[in-house]
């Protein structure tokens, strides 16, 4: 009955920790290609190759059901896999839904036409290959109208997290925040677009200031999956056992796993081309 959770790195950890808390009782396979990341800089092509090898790997592991806890796959592969790769037994399911559900307060299953919402004036935070993609964007534009999104590549703070040095990572969110600012002075709210940015959720309020409210990924996840898993009991895979996997160096992984989470850790290395 496991579920799996894929992440280019370690930023899926912060979804995993959301919804291992919430599902208590559900095993879930995280699988993190740390050989490879990050994503964000890659083209569509080379990320749509190393998201399906990856998902691949955890449908291995008994896992009927993957959570692509990664922006830039949602963004560059999901759509593409959904129309011609994913056999009808199997489901992948992306980042973005939620994020979305949350901003127009309306359910993904509302096919109504697009109308205006409360929030008009949006930030979005994502690596580049996230920003170029206008996934988000053209997600949004099915379900609202009239919302002004600014979105600002954040270059170098994925890696910056990942390496552990989080003196740079501020630094880098503090500056993304202000070139976004300059094009947009006045954002009602901000998206935390990739997966490793929760980690970095009180730096992003605090340059963007505490009356914008920010979406962070890691909590509405959660609760869409607990949602989806109770209307999709089925979907729920042989897997029994929760468990780490990386195409990285297991030590290295669950050392940075470890202080991220907070709780010890442990990675098991696989090979993947």
């Amino acid at each position: 009955m496991a579920v799996g959770v894929f992440d280019s790195g370690l930023g899926g950890l912060t979804v995993l920790d959301a919804v291992a808390k919430r599902l208590p009782d559900v095993p879930f396979v995280y699988f993190g290609d740390n050989k490879h990341t990050p994503y964000g800089v890659r083209d569509a092509e080379d990320v749509y190759q190393l998201t399906t090898a990856s998902v691949e790997r955890l449908w291995d592991e008994g896992c009927d059901l993957v959570i692509l806890a990664c922006n830039t796959a949602s963004a560059a592969a999901l759509k593409r896999m959904q129309e011609s790769w994913i056999p009808p037994e199997k489901r992948v399911l992306g980042v973005f839904v939620p994020l979305i559900e949350a901003l127009t307060e309306r359910q993904w299953g509302d096919n109504s036409p697009p109308r205006e919402v409360e929030t008009k004036h949006v930030a979005l935070f994502a690596t580049p290959a996230t920003v170029s993609s206008r996934a988000f964007q053209r997600e949004l534009a099915f379900r609202a109208i009239g919302v002004d999104v600014e979105a600002q590549p954040c270059g170098g703070v994925v890696d910056a997290i990942e390496e552990g040095d989080m003196i740079l990572a501020e630094a880098l969110v503090r500056s993304h925040v202000e070139a976004l600012k300059r094009r947009m002075p006045h954002p009602e709210a901000a998206i935390l677009g990739c997966t490793h940015y929760p980690l970095m959720e009180d730096v992003f309020q605090d340059a963007l200031g505490a009356d914008v409210k920010v979406f962070s990924q890691a909590n509405l996840v959660a609760a869409s999956l607990e949602d989806y898993l109770n209307r999709h009991p089925d979907m729920l895979g042989l897997g029994a056992e929760s468990s780490f996997l990386t195409t990285g160096d297991p030590k290295s992984v669950a050392n940075k796993a470890t202080q991220f989470l907070r709780r010890k850790i442990e990675f098991r290395h696989v090979e993947m081309e």
